[in-house]
């Protein structure tokens, strides 16, 4: 009876207005995650904390809409010739050893410290990963873009060279992604990591999609692509171990679901428009500013451990409004930069039609 109580404590009440945020967060959620190929789960996760979600609750709700998503998202992006299926199973097998781990540490943090500490430790978590590599991805599309070469084709990092010339007999394998063999030893930790982050707070994108390309070698918008397999194998087994100890909340996973199926199929559609910089300028920004809408609630749940000085109930709202608006406002600017730049690449490719008629013509 007490393991009932304790698992309704951990959902929240729905509200029609709560049922239309979360529909429209899938929505960009999805939008997001099919034009950049991570789950878009970096902007769900903190969208339903932003409810008063629990952080264990969000991640493992998160990670049960995923992967029906991942599926849909990786067929459809399979059909223009983006996703490389070997190295999406080789990376999503390792990355469920890791996705396990993960699980069982963000058990006991909630078992030791409540849901406070839980909160406390996907924030964190969220605001260190957003800011190195939503730091980084940022300079690189800006390098790309200064550059003035945009339509150049990716350049492989040195370390993805030297990774690809590494010889090591019986583990070599083909990827046609790269058009090399690399070392499957090379892929274990990458995978082991990406899955213990997801497995931390829903986003294992963060570490798969940058890793393919820059210690790899993929580019990017084959890398974006087959994210969604490894997403798709890592969700599944995610979810299963979450539910078994009554932390997903399905109803909160299948309204995210409905938006998303929406939004995914514009997003991988927008990948074929766009130039591969202008999706690292998308995930670049919105992981920016999502990142200050967590840190803006890391105090409070520090506050609540007793960590820091207790603060105020009055300045306690008005950081959680904040934090919920700068979460609005990120989501607003994804969505408008994704369908912008789809409008102006269909713009583009039916001016160069136009053009070609009058050629011919």
């Amino acid at each position: 009876m007490h393991d009932i109580a304790a698992q309704a404590a951990n959902f929240i009440q729905l509200d029609t207005a709560t049922i239309l945020y979360l529909f429209a967060v899938g929505f960009v959620g999805g939008l997001v995650s099919g034009f950049i190929g991570s789950g878009g789960a970096f902007v769900l996760t903190p969208a339903m904390m932003s409810l008063g979600v629990p952080g264990l609750v969000a991640v493992a709700s998160n990670m049960c809409h995923k992967f029906p998503k991942a599926l849909i998202g990786s067929i459809k992006r399979a059909k223009y010739g983006q996703v490389d299926v070997k190295l999406g199973v080789i990376i999503g097998v390792s990355a469920e050893a890791g996705v396990l781990y993960g699980a069982h540490i963000q058990e006991k943090i909630k078992a030791a410290y409540g849901d406070a500490g839980s909160n406390l430790y996907v924030s964190v978590a969220f605001v260190v990963i957003l800011a190195i590599v939503g730091g980084f991805v940022m300079w690189d599309a800006w390098k790309t873009y200064k550059s003035g070469d945009t339509n150049a084709e990716e350049k492989k990092s040195p370390l993805a060279v030297w990774v690809q010339s590494i010889n090591i007999p019986g583990t070599m394998v083909y990827f046609k992604s790269m058009d090399a063999k690399i070392s499957i030893l090379f892929t274990l930790p990458l995978g082991f990591a990406t899955g213990m982050l997801a497995a931390t707070i829903a986003v294992g994108g963060f570490i798969g999609v940058p890793s393919m390309i820059y210690v790899m070698g993929v580019p990017s918008m084959m890398a974006s692509a087959t994210e969604l397999v490894i997403a798709f194998v890592m969700g599944l087994g995610g979810s299963f171990k979450y539910a078994m100890h009554g932390l997903v909340d399905i109803r909160l996973a299948m309204i995210i679901l409905a938006g998303s199926l929406f939004g995914i199929q514009l997003g991988a559609m927008g990948t074929t428009y766009v130039k591969p910089y202008m999706i690292k300028v998308v995930m670049g920004s919105i992981m920016t500013i999502v990142l200050f809408s967590r840190a803006l609630m890391v105090p409070v749940y520090m506050s609540q451990l007793g960590l820091i000085a207790t603060i105020e109930d009055g300045t306690m709202k008005m950081m959680k409004d904040v934090s919920f608006g700068i979460m609005i406002f990120a989501l607003a600017l994804g969505a408008f930069i994704v369908l912008r730049a789809m409008y102006v690449g269909k713009q583009e490719e039916k001016r160069a039609i136009a053009q070609e008629g009058l050629i011919h013509g």
